[in-house]
């Protein structure tokens, strides 16, 4: 089935998404080593230059922004500089809808990579990963109660900060659920089989062999099947780095080779593929279609240093790289 992306891509600006997830700013602080510390053997690296961009759920919906959709944004921040910078970014460079929760207990999640002559040298991270607490929870509930007869789908988006709770993640699906509005996860390991029955389930191989591993699957690819049916997920989409995708549909297994012309960096990578592919679902396109979209979305991605969102000029780009358009 031959596809004209600009066609798809009329229908998402039509799309309302919200994004509910951990929140994260990525810093680069960038210099360069010209000598050893004398005080331990450690290289001493001279700033020149600091960048920052928001991760995690709010690279999520970045994405989505960058595609034409419209997008809600949930998580919590911690009230600092790091929010303020997270704001503007979100809300004033690209209009996204911000609901936040900013806690007083609780910083900004920030993730700081230091990179001297092209070599990342160490990452510091400074968050805390408790649970969110009761009133925070119910405080989202009440947001997504509010709002949800507006959303066209919702993507939860779990980095194991303390946001998605097992009663958050179950009042987000129940609530989806009663309004028949889609889920699509990306998870991580904690709270795994908190997100069964959603639309899709996509782990990356990382993930996915540890939840294999702990439920006794067996190997890929015939332990997708199982998987599928123990979460009672309509899609498992698995992603595979280098190796490109499984996708686990309606009794089907499809194999998605990477479409990267040259990969640099895989960061992010995962934030476009469920952005894309939730998107394109909700414009009615194919399991299939919709995964092989969000491949090509993710290697357009994975040719850019750092984290970098999609744009639908991009895309459009890189699509008509692989496959001859309609013009």
């Amino acid at each position: 089935m031959k596809l004209d992306i600009r066609a798809i891509a009329r229908d998402y600006s039509k799309k309302h998404i919200l994004v509910i997830g951990d929140i994260i700013l990525d810093a680069y602080v960038y210099g360069k080593v010209d000598r050893i510390s004398q005080e331990a053997p450690v290289p001493i690296v001279s700033i020149g230059q600091k960048e920052f961009k928001p991760g995690g759920a709010a690279n999520v919906a970045l994405n989505l922004a960058g595609l034409g959709a419209r997008v809600t944004l949930m998580g919590i921040v911690g009230k600092d500089e790091h929010h303020e910078n997270l704001r503007n970014c979100l809300c004033d460079e690209n209009k996204i809808d911000y609901r936040v929760i900013e806690s007083g207990s609780r910083p900004t999640s920030v993730k700081t990579r230091i990179i001297a002559d092209s070599k990342q040298l160490a990452r510091l991270d400074n968050e805390v990963t408790d649970e969110i607490s009761d009133k925070d929870v119910s405080g989202f509930i009440d947001i997504i109660n509010k709002n949800i007869k507006n959303i066209d789908g919702v993507i939860i988006q779990d980095y194991n900060k303390g946001l998605l709770t097992s009663s958050l993640i179950k009042n987000i699906i129940d609530c989806s659920k009663k309004n028949e509005v889609p889920v699509y996860v990306d998870p991580k390991f904690n709270n795994y089989s908190s997100y069964k029955g959603v639309r899709l389930f996509k782990p990356n191989l990382v993930e996915y062999t540890a939840i294999a591993k702990e439920e006794d699957f067996g190997p890929l690819p015939k332990s997708g099947f199982h998987f599928k049916d123990y979460m009672n997920s309509e899609i498992l989409l698995l992603t595979l780095g280098a190796s490109g995708m499984s996708l686990y549909h309606d009794g089907m297994h499809n194999s998605i080779p990477t479409k990267a012309r040259q990969v640099y960096d895989v960061s992010g990578a995962g934030d476009t593929v469920i952005a894309a592919f939730a998107l394109n679902d909700l414009c009615g396109l194919r399991p299939i279609d919709s995964a092989m979209i969000a491949n090509l979305a993710a290697g357009r991605v994975c040719e850019d240093a750092g984290v970098c969102p999609i744009t639908l000029e991009s895309l459009i780009d890189f699509f008509s790289h692989h496959y001859s358009l309609d013009h």
